[in-house]
């Protein structure tokens, strides 16, 4: 049965793209930090909608699992197998085509394997900018900032993923193609199933094509490092900047200074942005459609406010491209910073913006009094509430030992985001590593409803099982 299915898999993509070779397969099935290693039947390698209408209709005749793949760079083991070995896992990455740009309808019709860098690119080479900005931009892709609702540096301006995208093309987990390929931004006729797709992680069916927005570009950027006492500060510092600045605050970023250290420690090519140390830090930046002047001028005059009212002690704005991408580069640094420290628990969650310093004071001190020296890696979009609040172990002490103590932080750290009415998953999603922690902050109602979502659209549970359900 499992060779007639493969040779089917190879009838339709060709044999040189039904991977079954352990060694050819390893990329597709580990995780990007390299913890978890899954098992697949096969990894097959489609081109086109059609291919993969035709490999689900196979699978769903074979009663074989499907588990979506992008770029394979999340952090919650959503797209990879479990070790059963009895899926297969379909990889997007061939279906890599920028399909349509319309400059006067400000959209771009694009296949899912295309990556987020080429994505951007393909916009500014028509004059206009496609804002969904990650760290891993150069290797996530399309598809999977869709399934996961990828979040990133913009959100404050732009929004995240959903609300950068207007219409999809999904492959059902029956094999049938709904196109929705629309480039509508009102369009009220009923259920919003392209919203039940984006961020369902593929467990409801595959996208392979979206319509996403694009935006002018914006005639300057200004990107600006701001030094603070307190986290309270960073939220003073933010209301000031929404104030002077509305909509034209693209940015701003939380970065504590132990986050910053490890940056410097790792990365010493790169420069401390001011003479002493500080507790905190702010990362703005700001879009402006007037000019280069009218931007850097508003950008100083607020930071000049900051330090006046005491909500900053120190500021540098960039001068120049090549300082802002060096300031960016502090930022987005920091988790390839903590993994070369060492292993540590990680955190995406998301709390009310007001409420953030206080949840980091209370959990901070509840942290330090249940393992004492363990150190917190602080740092996020403050602008819209997404904290990676993460935890290392204390200096000279075991990573290994310290990540069996992965239930009893995880459960400091999530009872506060519930206690602070937050969510346990801001931008990464649930995968598999969250499956099970979501129970205890959903209320059954809520679960009932999602499980109903799935059985009805996913009543052989192929698409991607144990996974968010």
């Amino acid at each position: 049965m499992t060779s007639d299915f493969l040779s089917a898999c190879s009838a339709i993509v060709g044999s040189d793209f039904v991977l079954t070779k352990e060694s050819e397969q390893y990329p597709y099935l580990t995780d990007w930090r390299q913890r978890y290693l899954g098992k697949a039947l096969a990894v097959l390698l489609p081109q086109s909608t059609e291919e993969v209408a035709r490999l689900v209709q196979l699978c769903a005749l074979h009663q074989i699992a499907c588990v979506p793949q992008g770029g394979n760079t999340g952090l919650v083991l959503g797209s990879i197998p479990d070790q059963s070995g009895n899926a297969v896992v379909i990889s997007l990455k061939r279906m890599n085509r920028v399909l349509a740009v319309d400059v006067s309808n400000n959209t771009m019709t694009v296949e899912v394997g295309c990556l987020l860098a080429d994505v951007q690119t393909a916009a500014a080479a028509q004059d206009r900018l496609f804002p969904l900005s990650l760290a891993s931009e150069g290797s996530c892709t399309i598809g999977g900032n869709l399934s996961t609702n990828a979040g990133g540096t913009a959100v404050l301006r732009y929004g995240n993923t959903r609300e950068l995208c207007l219409g999809l093309e999904v492959v059902t987990a029956q094999g049938e193609v709904w196109n929705g390929l629309r480039g509508l931004r009102k369009d009220n006729t009923g259920y919003d199933l392209r919203d039940l797709f984006i961020g369902a992680e593929g467990t409801l069916g595959i996208i392979t094509a979206a319509v996403l927005k694009l935006f002018p570009q914006p005639r300057a950027q200004i990107t600006a490092f701001a030094a603070l006492d307190n986290a309270d500060a960073a939220l003073d510092l933010l209301r000031l900047c929404q104030h002077a600045l509305g909509p034209t605050l693209t940015a701003f970023e939380l970065i504590s200074d132990f986050s910053l250290q490890l940056v410097l420690k790792h990365f010493p090519q790169l420069q401390h942005p001011f003479v002493g140390n500080y507790h905190y830090y702010a990362l703005l930046e700001i879009s402006d459609h007037e000019s280069e002047t009218h931007a850097i001028a508003l950008m100083e005059q607020v930071l000049e406010q900051a330090i006046n009212d005491g909500h900053a002690v120190n500021a540098v704005c960039a001068t120049s491209i090549s300082q802002s991408h060096s300031l960016w580069k502090l930022r987005e640094s920091i988790s390839e910073a903590q993994a070369r420290e060492g292993k540590n628990i990680k955190h995406d969650i998301s709390i009310p913006v007001s409420q953030i310093p206080q949840f980091i004071y209370v959990t901070d001190a509840e942290l330090a009094i249940a393992f004492p020296g363990c150190q917190i890696v602080c740092f996020g979009h403050m602008g819209d509430g997404n904290l990676h609040y993460n935890v290392s172990a204390p200096a000279g002490s075991s990573d290994a030992d310290f990540i069996l103590q992965q239930p009893a932080i995880n459960r400091i750290v999530h009872d506060q985001v519930h206690q602070f009415k937050g969510s346990i998953s801001a931008e990464h999603g649930l995968g598999m590593l969250k499956r099970d922690e979501i129970k205890l902050y959903k209320s059954e109602l809520e679960m009932a409803m999602m499980r109903a979502i799935k059985t009805a659209l996913d009543p052989q549970n192929l698409m991607n099982p144990g996974k968010v359900l």
